[in-house]
């Protein structure tokens, strides 16, 4: 048999595995490389809430223009694909945070209805309770109004912002004494709820955005927002009704 040339000895001793080593999956586990992150595991029930729960970090830390698909499953640590399984695009999401941020709102509402004894004083909590939710999660709120980036034919979301439309509509019945049904409104019904509507959301995004700052700073030294909320809501809530 001929000898091997010195190049071949030297290939194939270059090629052939060290002695008393393993190859990976030959007999032995595969080695592990240390520092290397597991991968979050989720029931399905679960990961539905923890992408919820993850886009609301995203949305209130980098805005409606931060919020993407991809951004939800990185910050909840699963695959890009996890959020379309769960909710098909990215109006399907934020469509359901959106619903999230009703039932929130609207717990608010009803808990500040509690805190007034009179008409005059309900109808004040319940607008203040309206900006104090605004300020504590700005970016939910935004997003409850941007009706362009939410399907409003969703079942969770129709009914949540159905109740809330409700309970304002509610809230105006009591302080002009009457009964207001949400789906059918006289003209004067409906101006009521508009002009209340119109003040404390108007009020709400001038304060979101800075808008206000001028007019703070030329009022006498430590009245802040809440102070001229309060103003404006004794000049225009405390008034017989129409």
């Amino acid at each position: 048999m001929p000898r091997k040339s010195s190049i071949a000895r030297q290939v194939a001793a270059n090629t052939a595995p060290a002695r008393g080593r393993r190859k990976p999956g030959a007999g032995g586990k595969p080695p592990v490389l240390k520092n290397t992150p597991k991968p979050t595991r989720y029931h399905h029930g679960a990961l539905h809430d923890a992408l919820l729960s993850a886009a609301e970090q995203v949305l209130e830390r980098d805005g409606l223009a931060g919020l993407t698909l991809r951004a939800v499953a990185r910050e909840a640590g699963v695959s890009h694909a996890a959020p379309t399984h769960h909710f098909g695009d990215l109006t399907g999401l934020v469509s359901e945070l959106a619903a999230i941020g009703f039932r929130r709102f609207n717990a608010a509402m009803a808990a500040a209805d509690s805190d007034g004894d009179t008409l005059a004083g309900r109808a004040m909590a319940r607008a203040k309770a309206y900006v104090g939710y605004a300020q504590a999660h700005p970016g939910m709120y935004g997003l409850m109004f941007r009706t362009e980036r939410l399907d409003m034919t969703r079942p969770v979301l129709h009914e949540a912002a159905r109740a809330s439309f409700a309970g304002l509509a509610g809230a105006i019945g009591a302080q002009r004494q009457e009964q207001i049904s949400a789906d059918a409104l006289t003209l004067e019904q409906a101006a009521a709820i508009a002009r209340a509507w119109s003040l404390v959301h108007g009020f709400t995004m001038l304060l979101l955005d800075g808008r206000l700052a001028d007019i703070l700073k030329r009022l006498p030294e430590g009245t802040d927002a809440a102070t001229l909320l309060d103003a404006m809501l004794r000049t225009t809530v405390v008034r017989p009704p129409l």
